[in-house]
């Protein structure tokens, strides 16, 4: 992992693709639908290789931010109870910090959630673009880029 990007996440040497698909399905279970097979130490290290191809210079300009990988996110009091979300950026994006902010503030948070991934992922290889996508868009937040600019650039 960069050492300018938060500790924490170990890198794992990558596992198998997993069972043969042979049933057609792209899950390689025998099953119609499902969520892809994926052990936590596998999707920590997606995430981890996802931090790692943040550019150097990029990453060197994230400031007080801590990345958590969690497996499922609970919708909170007043929002749709179906809720799914794939990550999620929590705090004060950079371009919205004044000289306020440094006075004691929690860090920013972005989680990652693993099964909401697992479940829309058929290979390996899905799962690893997802997770790209995901880290890029909750690192894009905390840069201060919208959902809608995200979409209009293809990371939404």
């Amino acid at each position: 992992m960069s050492p300018s990007l938060p500790p924490g996440l170990p890198i794992v040497p990558n596992g198998d693709d997993g069972p043969v698909d042979d049933q057609g399905d792209g899950y390689g279970d025998g099953q119609d639908d499902g969520p892809f097979p994926m052990s936590d130490a596998d999707f920590e290290a997606a995430v981890s290789d996802a931090l790692d191809r943040i550019p150097p210079e990029l990453a060197k300009t994230m400031s007080n931010v801590a990345i958590f990988i969690e497996d499922d996110y609970t919708p909170q009091p007043g929002e749709d109870p179906d809720t799914v979300l794939l990550g999620l950026y929590e705090g004060v994006p950079l371009t919205e910090r004044d000289s306020w902010w440094d006075a004691g503030s929690l860090p920013d948070r972005i989680t990652i959630f693993r099964q909401p991934i697992l479940d829309i992922c058929a290979s390996r290889e899905d799962v690893i673009e997802e997770v790209t996508v995901t880290v890029v868009h909750e690192i894009a937040h905390h840069f201060g880029i919208s959902d809608a600019r995200l979409h209009e650039l293809g990371w939404g």
